[in-house]
């Protein structure tokens, strides 16, 4: 839905011939212009990964002269809806006065027990945040994401993880001109320039919140000084019956991200899935690695607790941060029909909330995105990196 005098705008094209679609895609998102392009971003689903990188290059060919960046979808999201599983191509540009692009692309090398990525250009002081994409079967995302602050301070990413129908060895990545098919892919915007994130995990808590009083790895042996176990039962015995089966459908775990809060609320956790229980033990097995002392709380999922919260945070930016005049949309590939019953959810709750603005992405196998101060990896989230006009022109990154 491109707005016709902009400095944001996108473009969709649904097509068995990809190079048309990213033709007809791309060259939407430019007329929506009413200047020349500084960033372009392309999301390309197809079955083919040979046509898929076809698609790309010619993407990239049209938008020369701008920051290009992009990858393979399963899905793509664009011009108000969201597209699964069909050939298609969704593109976004935007005309960023005042910002500083800079491309990167990554790679890691082994070195003996850990990775080492390389390919990282130099922070500067002015920047303001990251987009990332990624090829989740040849890069460590998980571990490069959670442990950026080492090597990018407290600069966020905001992106995810590319896909394909074929899975390992077809995804596609694209930027400046170049097909990667593995490692990771993005650009660092930096100068003057107002951007903030929004990240729905769609959860709600249940039972109340915990400290972790003895923890071995990823399982957790004692909360508030019982088996966690015990709690757990405890918890989910006093659940009525439409949240009991949420909790066989598939029971989350947060952390808390702010230690010192006196209260654990809706939104203020890390969600983690978990992963199973040990009888034996009594202990609950989470995905995450968490210390003696921090606090947790269980959580459920289901399509009204995802809608609330996304509805619920993209209120609260505006209201918080004046408007909103373009984004870039990375919804996890569990959430548009699997969880609401339509691909276009999300991009609908940024249009009702935000307005008429240029909006594209994809449907990623993970989403990345700040919450508090530490980037991570997500699942079954959507992330949402924002440009607006800031009112007092003071502030320019919102968290």
């Amino acid at each position: 839905m491109a707005l016709l005098t902009s400095r944001f705008s996108d473009g969709l094209a649904v097509d068995s011939d990809l190079v048309a679609a990213a033709e007809s895609a791309v060259g939407q998102a430019l007329r929506g212009l009413s200047g020349p392009p500084d960033l372009v971003c392309f999301f390309v689903c197809g079955d083919d990964p040979d046509e898929v990188s076809r698609a790309g290059r010619r993407a990239m060919s049209l938008a020369s002269g701008a920051t290009v960046i992009g990858c393979s979808a399963t899905g793509v999201i664009g011009a108000g809806q969201g597209v699964e599983v069909v050939p298609s191509v969704s593109a976004w540009a935007a005309t960023l006065d005042g910002a500083r692009l800079t491309t990167f692309a990554l790679d890691s090398l082994r070195a003996e027990d850990r990775f080492v990525v390389v390919g990282l250009p130099e922070r500067r002081a002015d920047d303001r945040v990251a987009i990332l994409l990624a090829d989740p079967y040849t890069f460590p995302a998980d571990g490069f994401v959670e442990r950026s602050d080492e090597v990018l301070g407290n600069l966020p990413l905001v992106g995810g993880l590319a896909n394909a129908f074929q899975g390992r060895d077809a995804v596609r990545l694209f930027a400046d001109g170049e097909v990667y098919t593995e490692g990771a892919v993005g650009v660092i915007i930096g100068g003057a320039i107002h951007v903030g994130t929004v990240v729905s995990q769609g959860c709600r808590p249940i039972g109340p919140s915990m400290t972790v009083t003895r923890v071995e790895d990823n399982l957790l042996l004692e909360l508030a000084g019982q088996p966690a176990l015990a709690r757990l039962e405890e918890i989910v015995s006093a659940l009525d019956e439409e949240d009991r089966d949420l909790v066989a459908a598939g029971l989350q775990i947060g952390i808390a991200m702010n230690e010192y809060a006196e209260r654990h609320e809706h939104g203020d956790f890390l969600i983690r899935g978990v992963l199973g229980i040990d009888p034996d033990r009594e202990a609950v097995a989470i995905g995450d690695v968490v210390e003696v002392g921090r606090t947790v709380r269980f959580q459920v999922r289901d399509a009204a607790t995802a809608d609330e919260d996304l509805y619920e945070l993209l209120d609260t930016h505006r209201e918080q941060f004046g408007r909103v005049d373009g984004a870039l949309l990375f919804s996890c590939n569990g959430r548009g029909s699997a969880m609401f019953g339509t691909a276009d959810h999300d991009t609908m709750a940024v249009s009702d909330t935000l307005g008429p603005i240029g909006v594209a992405g994809f449907f990623a196998a993970g989403e990345i995105g700040p919450v508090g101060d530490q980037n991570h990896v997500h699942g079954f989230t959507a992330c949402l990196l924002a440009f607006s006009s800031h009112p007092s022109g003071d502030q320019l990154y919102d968290r």
